[in-house]
């Protein structure tokens, strides 16, 4: 279940409360689910019980423990807790992995993507003047969008030339250098524009903010070593099995595969856009990405038909898979102003 469908679904909870008369108040039109806050537990909360409580004339507990019952009723959510004054956590079951391959290929880069964060307002961001900030900056927005957020990005003064030329940061507008600074990780220990745009921005986006990020050519080499590499690879290798299963005649098809690892890191993924977005946290979905790599890199060998072995449902299930994990890496990399090529 995506965040958009999750909150489709306690919408409908509130909605099916005021049509059988135990709610009086006027539904809303969208229900904001999001990654638990300090307190709370399972894969997402919403606060809905707290602002639908004052018009109701009812305690925010009481509306919250309606709208459970109900809940926990729903297709695809396994446990549902009320904690603090009224806060609802969500946990979901595991999401069936044929329908998370197919909603993957149908979204394509798109996938995870949804309306969250819309309708709240312009989120106004804005970065300390100095080159990691200003990535963290433009990933930041890219990932905020994602959700629905509208997004004005901001650095507290003029962007050097090489952050954009080189690095691909834009910017809406520059503001005054006393302004509320929100994006300021801990700086580069050197300019990493040598290294390029992909390996630069990876070397400053995969450490969390507060860690001190490593300029130095580790980003480059390729091997396994890099996670980058191994993440640009597994993309090009998933490509690479589209193409070579469409020379022999056959196409993907969604079907059961035991490759549980993977299936669950391509579930994850809307949760993962969600809590970086929410978080700030670009550095969620980079190593996310490493994730996904990782679990598909060791099982793409068994795609293919060996031989003189003939296509059969098991290897177009498999392709689909494929075609999912690579569409996945290419989706996020973008967001994170990195190229996937399919050749490496």
């Amino acid at each position: 279940m995506t965040p958009v469908e999750l909150s489709r679904t306690v919408l409908l909870a509130v909605r099916r409360a005021v049509d059988e008369g135990e709610l009086n108040v006027a539904p809303p039109e969208r229900v904001v689910v999001a990654p638990p806050g300090p307190g709370g537990c399972g894969d997402y909360a919403t606060n809905v019980a707290l602002q639908l409580a004052g018009p109701a004339g009812q305690p925010a507990h009481r509306v919250a423990e309606m709208l459970r019952e109900r809940l926990l009723g729903a297709g695809g959510i396994s446990d549902v807790v009320v904690t603090g004054p009224g806060f609802i956590n969500i946990s979901l079951g595991g999401a069936a992995p044929v329908e998370v391959v197919r909603e993957v290929l149908r979204c394509g880069g798109r996938y995870g993507h949804g309306d969250s964060l819309a309708g709240e307002g312009v989120v106004r961001l804005v970065a300390a003047r100095e080159v990691r900030a200003v990535v963290h900056l433009d990933v930041v927005a890219r990932l905020l969008r994602s959700q629905g957020a509208l997004v004005r990005a901001e650095c507290a003064g003029p962007l050097q030339a090489q952050w954009g030329s080189v690095l691909g940061v834009r910017v809406d507008s520059v503001s005054d250098a006393n302004v509320d600074i929100g994006i300021r990780p801990v700086p580069s220990p050197a300019d990493p524009s040598p290294l390029g745009r992909d390996a630069a921005r990876w070397a400053l986006l995969h450490p969390a903010p507060h860690d001190r990020p490593r300029i130095g050519d580790e980003h480059l080499v390729q091997r396994e070593s890099n996670p980058l590499f191994r993440v640009r690879y597994a993309h090009a290798r998933s490509r690479a099995v589209v193409r070579n299963a469409a020379d022999v005649g056959f196409g993907p098809e969604p079907g059961a595969v035991d490759a549980p690892a993977l299936h669950q890191a391509l579930a994850d993924h809307p949760r993962v856009l969600l809590g970086a977005a929410t978080h700030r946290a670009p550095d969620r979905l980079a190593r996310h990405l490493v994730a996904v790599a990782d679990a598909v890199l060791p099982w793409l060998p068994a795609v293919l038909p060996l031989g003189e072995e003939k296509p059969s449902a098991a290897h177009r299930a498999r392709l689909a898979l494929a075609e999912a994990a690579g569409t996945v890496l290419a989706g996020g990399l973008s967001l994170l102003g990195i190229d996937a090529p399919d050749h490496l």
